[in-house]
């Protein structure tokens, strides 16, 4: 009896550490560069992935840098090619924390600071944001944004067209991470 207790309180013990991670791979993250009077330069990626580890509050998110699209063909080759070098820099990383993430808070939506390193353009920097949290059925959903400069990630922007685009980018994301 007590060998059957043991192994059936193992059995649980591993199934709750096992249920811990929330995964996507169809996150959203969005950027806006637009300046007022001139063409938009916005693009959206629809298939970053994510990680959260839920007992920690351990965020990790990748994003290829060619999943980005604009309105804009031309835009979208001048982004991969000349700025963002995504041949030579195929990705952007982030890996951080929640700060006093707890899963059992997160059934009503609450706001709550996300810390970490961004890794862009072979840069990394430490940024925090703000994000939105809360629970629905078996996803937690995480929306929030920041704001990068593309001189902190060695990103040049020609003279020609400095007027165009923010020396300010907003970057905005939206994961709905599950339980698998």
């Amino acid at each position: 009896m007590k060998k059957n207790f043991f192994l059936i309180l193992l059995l649980l013990t591993s199934i709750s550490f096992y249920g811990q991670k929330y995964i996507t791979k169809t996150g959203n993250l969005k950027f806006e560069a637009s300046v007022a009077s001139f063409e938009e330069v916005a693009a959206e990626n629809k298939s970053a992935s994510a990680v959260l580890e839920a007992s920690t509050g351990e965020l990790a998110v990748l994003a290829l840098m060619k999943g980005f699209r604009f309105k804009v063909a031309l835009m979208e080759e001048h982004f991969n090619e000349n700025y963002m070098e995504s041949d030579k820099f195929p990705k952007a990383t982030f890996k951080g924390k929640i700060e006093d993430f707890n899963i059992e808070k997160t059934i009503n939506a609450k706001t709550c600071k996300i810390s970490g390193d961004l890794t862009l353009h072979g840069k990394t920097k430490k940024i925090t944001s703000t994000a939105k949290i809360s629970k629905s059925g078996n996803a937690i959903i995480l929306i929030g944004n920041f704001e990068v400069m593309p001189a902190d990630f060695a990103i040049e922007i020609p003279k020609i067209v400095s007027k165009k685009v923010a020396d300010k980018i907003q970057i905005t994301y939206n994961l709905s991470l599950t339980n698998k």
